[in-house]
């Protein structure tokens, strides 16, 4: 019998969240080792198994795998959800690279100092109705198919649909002018697999509060304002 992986990371969302969204929705059933301490952290770093010293880390196959694009992307191609050819991983890889720029501002948001924060959410807002939505609302026109890139569930459907839930936690009808979205998110989220993720109980986490943001800053000691410093990143890709 196959060993489930192994997920290790701290008991938030942070950039672990997306691959426990596309295991969840190959049906592949996963165990997660989370670290509560700065103590644990470094006793995982000293075990030698992180190459980088970071987090994310899945064990898979006998491999300890880190850097979260490489772990999605070996995810997807194991699992049949990435595509039958390189032309189709070619747009799968398009559509998750835009996905990230805006699940990045939506997951650093937390992290806001107090006197950004209406800022930095209208920012958020102004960027997903204007910049990514709809990219992808024309892209569903275009290709006029249940999914984004050929007939069948991919990477690129996942990554949105999470996206799509972490930007209603924002604003819940962010969607409004976007009717191929809202029709996209209803289909995607019946299916089965991604269906019991959505689920109360499954291994979804849910969104950082300030008891979980005070935890994280003690394991990874890092401080808030990093929502500015993260965009300001982004916003150099353009």
């Amino acid at each position: 019998m196959t060993e489930k992986p192994v997920l290790h990371y701290f008991n938030g969302r942070g950039r672990m969240e997306s691959i426990r969204w596309l295991l969840a929705a190959a049906g592949v059933e996963f165990e997660e080792k989370l670290f509560e301490t700065r103590e644990e952290f470094e006793k995982l770093i000293q075990g030698g198994t992180l190459m980088y010293e970071q987090v994310p880390m899945v064990e898979i196959d006998g491999m300890n795998l880190v850097q979260t694009r490489a772990i999605l992307r070996y995810v997807a191609a194991k699992y049949g959800l990435y595509g039958r050819n390189p032309e189709e991983q070619a747009w799968i890889d398009m559509y998750v690279e835009g996905l990230r720029d805006l699940s990045d501002m939506i997951m650093y948001f937390p992290l806001s100092l107090p006197e950004e924060k209406e800022m930095n959410l209208e920012y958020i807002l102004e960027r997903a109705k204007t910049r990514f939505f709809p990219v992808y609302e024309k892209a569903l026109r275009d290709h006029g198919q249940d999914f984004l890139v050929g007939n069948r569930l991919s990477w690129a459907d996942v990554q949105l649909l999470e996206v799509i839930l972490m930007a209603e936690e924002c604003e819940a009808g962010v969607l409004s002018g976007f009717p191929l979205l809202q029709d996209f998110k209803v289909r995607i989220s019946q299916i089965p697999t991604i269906n019991r993720f959505l689920q109360p109980g499954s291994q979804r986490k849910p969104p950082l509060d300030e008891q979980s943001i005070g935890t994280a800053k003690d394991i990874f000691k890092f401080e808030r304002g990093m929502f500015l410093k993260n965009m300001s990143t982004i916003v150099a890709e353009y």
